[in-house]
Order: C-alpha cells, then sequence, then structure tokens
C-alpha cells in the first residue's frame, strides 16, 4: 500500500503533519549529550585548477584521528550553525567538506532525515519506524538539532512534548537524498522494493534525477568537471571529529538500511575518505594510506569491501605489473551526484573565512560549476516544492 504523498520542499518546509496515531513521547530526548560524526572529505575529480595545493603525505593513523578528535571537541563548543543562514567558520577550522561528512557520513542521521522528509517529526514517530534505541535516537537528534538541521518545537505545554521540524537548513540536502535513492535504485536492484517513490509534480511522473550544469544545462558524469581543494581545502580539514562511538554495521546487521551500499561507500570515515581520495584521482594503496593517514590493514579492508561491491576495479600498476592500483568502475563514478550535492549542500551552509574547499569547473562551458537536477522523465529543472516523496508501496 502507497503511504500519504507528502512533498518535500526546499524553503517553505515539508507539507503535511507526522503520522496519525503514532506514540508522541519525547522521552529521553532532555538526555542527550554529545553527538556522533563520521566520515572524511568526498572530494571530486582530478586536480587541474585547484587552488591550494594538497599536502604531502599525512601523520600516522592514530596520531591523525587523535588530533582530529581534539580539535573536533573545541570546534563543536565555539561554532553556532543558525537555522536559515550559513555557519560562519573560523579560520583554520574544519571546512564544509568535513563538516557535511560528519553529519551525512552516519547512518541513523541519514536515516532519520529520510522519515523526516516523508513528514515524521516525533521522537516516538522514528522509534516505530526504525530499529533504534532511546540512547542513539536521542543523541542524533541532539546533534541534527545542534547543526540547525532540525529545530526543537513544543507541541504540549502540559507534560511538555517536543517534535522535530526540518530547518530551512535541514530541507535543503533534498537534493542528497534524491541522489542517494536514485543510485541505490540502479544499482542495488534487490533494494527496489524499500525505496521512496519519487515523482515530479510538473508531469506528473515518477522520476530519476540527474545531475546536470546550471549553466549550460548540460548533464555531467565524473570526468566532465575539473577541479579540487580550494582555498579552505585540504586533507586535514576536510576530516570530521569523531567524538564518541558508534555501533558499526548497524544498517546491515540490524536491518535497519534504507541505503545498504551508500553506508558502506560513505557510513564509515575511511571508506568515505578512499571515496573521495579516488574522486581526487588517487590509486594506489600507498596513496590512500599516505594522503589519509590511515592503518594499512584498514585500507586493505576497504578496499576489498569496494571491490566486492563492484565500486572499485583492481588494474596492474603501471609502475610493475606485480602491484594493483584501484579504479573507479561505473558503478563507483555513477555515485558521482551523490558526492557532489553533499558537497554542494556543504559549501553553501558552512562559509570558511578563507573561501570555499573546493572549487570546480565544468569543461564543455568553462564556467565555475553549479548543481542542478533535473528530471530524466521530463529534462525540467527539479524544484523542492515541486517533488513528492512517497512511501514504498
Amino acid at each position: 500500500m502507497t503511504g500519504v504523498a507528502r512533498p518535500v520542499t526546499a524553503g517553505t518546509g515539508v507539507a503535511g503533519p507526522s503520522g496519525a496515531g503514532a506514540d508522541a513521547s519525547g522521552r529521553g530526548v532532555e538526555e542527550a549529550s554529545g553527538h556522533d560524526t563520521v566520515g572524511t572529505a568526498l572530494a571530486g575529480p582530478a586536480v587541474a585548477r585547484a587552488k591550494a595545493a594538497v599536502p604531502g603525505p599525512g601523520t600516522s593513523g592514530g596520531d591523525a584521528a587523535k588530533g582530529t578528535r581534539d580539535r573536533g571537541l573545541q570546534e563543536t563548543r565555539v561554532l553556532v550553525h543558525p537555522m536559515d543562514r550559513p555557519t560562519q567558520l573560523p579560520p583554520g577550522h574544519t571546512n564544509a567538506v568535513g563538516l557535511t561528512l560528519g553529519l551525512i557520513g552516519d547512518e541513523w542521521n541519514l536515516l532519520i532525515l529520510r522519515y523526516a522528509l516523508l513528514g515524521v517529526r516525533r521522537y516516538g514517530e522514528w522509534r516505530q519506524e526504525l530499529p533504534i534505541s532511546h540512547a542513539v535516537l536521542t543523541r542524533r537528534l541532539a546533534f541534527l538539532t545542534e547543526m540547525g538541521v532540525f529545530e526543537r518545537v513544543e507541541y504540549q505545554s502540559r507534560a511538555k512534548r517536543f517534535e522535530y521540524r526540518l530547518t530551512k537548513r535541514g530541507r535543503d540536502l533534498w537534493p542528497m537524498l534524491l541522489s542517494v535513492w536514485a543510485w541505490e535504485s540502479r544499482w542495488v536492484p534487490e533494494h527496489q522494493e524499500s525505496l521512496p517513490r519519487m515523482v515530479h509534480r510538473r508531469c506528473g511522473r515518477e522520476f530519476l534525477p540527474i545531475l546536470t550544469c546550471a549553466a549550460c544545462s548540460r548533464s555531467v558524469r565524473p570526468r566532465d568537471v575539473v577541479g579540487g581543494f580550494g582555498p579552505s581545502g585540504t586533507w586535514e580539514r576536510s576530516v570530521p571529529a569523531a567524538t564518541t562511538r558508534r555501533r558499526s554495521g548497524s544498517t546491515t546487521d540490524g536491518g535497519a538500511g534504507m541505503f545498504p551500499e551508500t553506508m558502506a561507500l560513505v557510513g564509515n570515515r575511511w571508506s568515505a575518505a578512499i571515496l573521495g581520495a579516488a574522486f581526487q584521482g588517487l590509486h594506489r594503496f600507498r596513496d590512500f594510506e599516505q594522503r589519509l593517514g590511515a592503518p594499512p590493514t584498514i585500507i586493505a579492508d576497504r578496499l576489498r569491501v569496494f571491490c566486492e561491491l563492484g565500486v572499485f576495479e583492481q588494474v596492474p600498476s603501471a609502475e610493475r605489473p606485480d602491484w594493483l592500483s584501484y579504479h573507479l568502475t561505473e558503478k563507483g563514478r555513477a555515485f558521482f551526484p551523490v558526492t557532489m550535492t553533499g558537497i554542494d549542500w556543504g559549501q553553501r551552509w558552512f562559509r570558511a573565512a578563507e573561501g570555499p574547499a573546493l572549487v570546480y569547473t565544468h569543461r564543455a562551458c568553462g564556467r565555475d560549476f553549479q548543481i542542478q537536477l533535473t528530471c530524466d522523465a521530463c529534462t525540467a529543472p527539479l524544484r523542492g516544492h515541486e517533488i513528492v516523496v512517497q512511501r514504498p508501496g
């Protein structure tokens, strides 16, 4: 049975109330303290116009992780994330890429946002929809509220109850979530039945979003864009802090996964780092290890998983035939819209004092690459208020 359609609107709110008959209890939310941030830079394709040089080999994984944690603990205490305007980042702070991946590179955050776009607002409703513990849901809601994605609003004064409404910042995540669903629909066919249905009001048809250039309206693939790190973009500043522990493998082992393979790519800090480095042009094991500062065993495990998923393929190295390099497959390159819509959201909502973390040019028209999603059914640009997201049948 198909649920009531609720449009996703960018800038005017998610239409419709939260689900009827759900337990509206907000218990546990008052106990929130701390949050989880995972993931790392999802950078773009090979650098040809980068405004800042990529630094040399990284430090050891342990030192890099400790430094990032310490920096993150300090930064999260001083940053203010307004709901309706960008966060202003001080010089030297974790950049837009790191902050974005700290938010979307967590399976529970994405799942909570998925149901928020379907109209869920209350604590008890998320508990009904997801196999999530009180403690985990409490931390994620506190984190998403702190980041300005949700606004916590009292809806009952006697025996106080609160609900979590998407802010302008939160509603603006719709292009990335649509890109995730489209990629899963195309490349994880066994998961199609559990994916939301996307309908374009303008043409009345189900659709898949197509990544295009806003300047010239041409469709864009990874090879069509050139760019790299900008003034605030370095590997170190693109790594978010992981301040608390999270349950690993929760979306697959626990059965909660709305996007299982997406989470294999971005739901782990080192997975996201390797994928971003691959879009940035890295291919060799040694380069992944040195640039990211990750332990060799983790690099080896992530490369194995990516090959098993068909996102990477092993190719004999040009230097020595007995060495292997790792290249993105068609499936891996097709993840590009998810990467770019996430980066685009981050750079609009987190403004570094020095300038953008990443800069891109569209080869075909020679202009700065500005993202636009279009409908594959009617080719019209997609607008948030014209999209209806329905529960799967």
